[in-house]
């Protein structure tokens, strides 16, 4: 199993995961052609990517979506209850409707059902030749039962998005504060790293702390976090960006 994030942020999402002949995208939330040199770089084409799988509806995660099912024929696979989110988008043939647990060739893979402000989003739990991955962004918290089920993975790529206070005392307005920190918000630093600290364990090899605000977080405030709760575990702990990719990390 291999990952590598393209792009992550509120300016747009973009992920690689590659399970030997199953190459999958979570996400599109950069311009078509921005995924495509993406990829290039990394010497793969449109051609090589077996599925696109959808996180949510926010522009962030699906800006490069029109086009995509415009200039391409690969599947997009999303639960049923998020296509009416879609639909002016995505044909309904286009899509392979999911359950809470699928396959992609020989790629299984569980549903996180995550709490944002949108009507439906989901984070994921990928199990491949006895390798694993845990992804989850855009959530106000993670509910117990699916937290129960992302202990012991081999990668974790996870929402750090702002520290509660560079946020309370930053310069967003009330309501858009209360958004952000609400149920149907985003992950804090420090809940994250609470959540870490009891899902990592001594077979977690990487840990990825994703869409980091740019207005209410530093890239050290969320690595100093988290590096405090996995310290003693031998996990190598990254920081995905907005504008540059991650290294290509593999299990």
């Amino acid at each position: 199993m291999k990952v590598k994030v393209f792009a992550s942020g509120s300016k747009g999402n973009v992920s690689l995961v590659i399970c030997g002949d199953t190459k999958l995208l979570i996400d599109i939330g950069k311009s078509y052609l921005n995924v495509q040199s993406h990829l290039a770089g990394n010497n793969l084409s449109y051609e090589d990517i077996t599925g696109l799988l959808i996180t949510h509806s926010h522009s962030d995660h699906i800006k490069g979506l029109e086009t995509f099912v415009k200039r391409t024929k690969i599947n997009i696979y999303i639960p049923k209850a998020m296509y009416h989110e879609l639909k002016d988008i995505v044909p309904e043939e286009r899509c392979i409707f999911i359950d809470d647990n699928f396959s992609i060739n020989d790629v299984n893979i569980e549903l996180i059902h995550t709490s944002h402000d949108t009507d439906f989003s989901v984070g994921y739990i990928m199990e491949y030749n006895n390798k694993s991955l845990v992804y989850v962004t855009d959530t106000g918290y993670i509910n117990r039962k699916y937290l129960s089920r992302m202990v012991d993975k081999n990668i974790y790529i996870i929402e750090s998005n702002h520290d509660e206070v560079m946020l309370m005392d930053g310069i967003y307005p009330r309501f858009l504060k209360e958004r952000v920190i609400s149920d149907r918000g985003h992950l804090s630093n420090k809940t994250t790293a609470g959540y870490l600290k009891k899902i990592t364990t001594d077979n977690t090899k990487y840990v990825v702390l994703a869409h980091l605000s740019e207005n209410n977080n530093t890239k050290e405030l969320a690595y100093n976090e988290t590096y405090e709760v996995i310290k003693d575990k031998n996990i190598k702990l990254l920081i995905a960006e907005q504008d540059f990719e991650s290294e290509l990390i593999e299990v």
